[in-house]
């Protein structure tokens, strides 16, 4: 048995107002390489290379993973299949429970002339609009499409997830210095408030909001900003972008607050990503992990075993010498999967941390109409 499965049995709320309660027809989602469940690679024709993908789906599946995404812990818990990419027009993809617009790369500001996504926050609402039009527009012509798409009742009772921000503050450190990020984030947050606010206004009652990372902790991030040992904090990690990914999660954590206020009759949760987060990398070795920051999947050895200039799977001729990333032996060792993302064993350890509601406003611990017993 893997060392990290968890045979947890997770208490949850009935269904009250600005509480969660595990028990939803369907489940939209928009964010960004955390939760993508191939819309990216889908979307611009990109290509995910072996390894990723080898631990669940056993060759890639459009996450940036070995396997399973935080996001597809969550759904199996909620007794729902993965989430099906919206882009991704092969394989008969269903959308009766549920649609994945998170796409890899993506920002909540408008994206930038060379960003990685174009699917930044505002376009994946307008896609869930352009979604939601045409699933009413076929459930009226013919049942016969009641197999793959949702009720139009499934959409004022469905969970609308987002995991997204990331990319704004991580990204903007290469163009911005620090007090220019943290100026930029209530621009940020004004821009999520106002998707949040059309999906409010078209129906959607039911919000669950993950806050951002550690960002200082991902070697992608450790590589390029700390190489000056001053630039680190006890854990190995990158000061400023923590730092930033802190105020940025204070502030998103106000906004739900607020919104909670404001729309008393909806659901709105939120979950502090950021503390389950760090206290995994803090406290590793107690997880049964053995590495913290390194990347299974890179190039370059230890300890970060991290390459900008080569994904996992690739090979590239660099300086006229071909270099190829490795991949460790054994995943379940590893807290970062390439440099950038976690492994599958991290991302579960992370939904189990998340199921048990400790680490949400409102908490959802100590309640209990049911017992949930988690698959994975």
């Amino acid at each position: 048995m893997n060392k990290h499965v968890l045979l947890l049995f997770i208490f949850c709320i009935p269904h009250l107002t600005n509480g969660i309660d595990f028990n939803y027809p369907a489940v939209f989602n928009f964010g960004d390489s955390n939760s993508d469940t191939g819309d990216l690679v889908a979307g611009v024709g990109d290509k995910l290379e072996s390894p990723n993908g080898q631990t669940y789906f056993k060759g890639p599946s459009g996450r940036f993973c070995d396997g399973r995404l935080i996001i597809d812990f969550l759904m199996d818990a909620m007794d729902l299949p993965f989430l099906n990419a919206y882009l991704e027009a092969l394989g008969v993809p269903n959308f009766r429970k549920g649609c994945n617009f998170a796409a890899a790369g993506s920002t909540i500001l408008p994206p930038s002339v060379n960003a990685v996504s174009p699917f930044s926050f505002g376009i994946q609402v307008a896609q869930f609009f352009r979604f939601k039009s045409r699933v009413l527009q076929l459930q009226a012509k013919s049942r016969r499409f009641n197999k793959y798409l949702p009720d139009e009742d499934y959409f004022s009772q469905g969970l609308y997830m987002f995991d997204i921000g990331q990319n704004d503050i991580a990204g903007a450190f290469y163009s911005k210095s620090f007090d220019q990020i943290v100026a930029s984030i209530p621009l940020v947050l004004a821009e999520f408030e106002a998707g949040i606010k059309k999906l409010y206004d078209d129906g959607a009652r039911n919000f669950w909001i993950h806050n951002t990372g550690p960002l200082g902790c991902l070697a992608q991030n450790i590589a390029k900003f700390g190489t000056d040992p001053s630039k680190l904090d006890s854990l190995g990690c990158v000061s400023t972008h923590n730092q930033a990914a802190n105020l940025f999660n204070i502030q998103l954590h106000a906004l739900a607050t607020k919104l909670q206020g404001q729309y008393s009759d909806a659901n709105v949760t939120h979950v502090d990503i950021f503390k389950i987060k760090s206290n995994l990398i803090a406290n590793y070795s107690k997880y049964g992990f053995e590495q913290p920051t390194g990347a299974c999947c890179g190039y370059g050895g230890p300890p970060l075993n991290y390459n900008s200039q080569v994904a996992c799977g690739q090979t590239k001729t660099i300086n006229g010498t071909s270099i190829t990333t490795t991949v460790c032996n054994d995943t379940t060792e590893y807290v970062n999967w390439d440099g950038i993302h976690y492994t599958e064993a991290a991302n579960q350890h992370i939904a189990s941390q998340i199921l048990t509601g400790k680490f949400s406003d409102p908490p959802f611990a100590d309640k209990m109409p049911f017992l949930l017993n988690l698959k994975f």
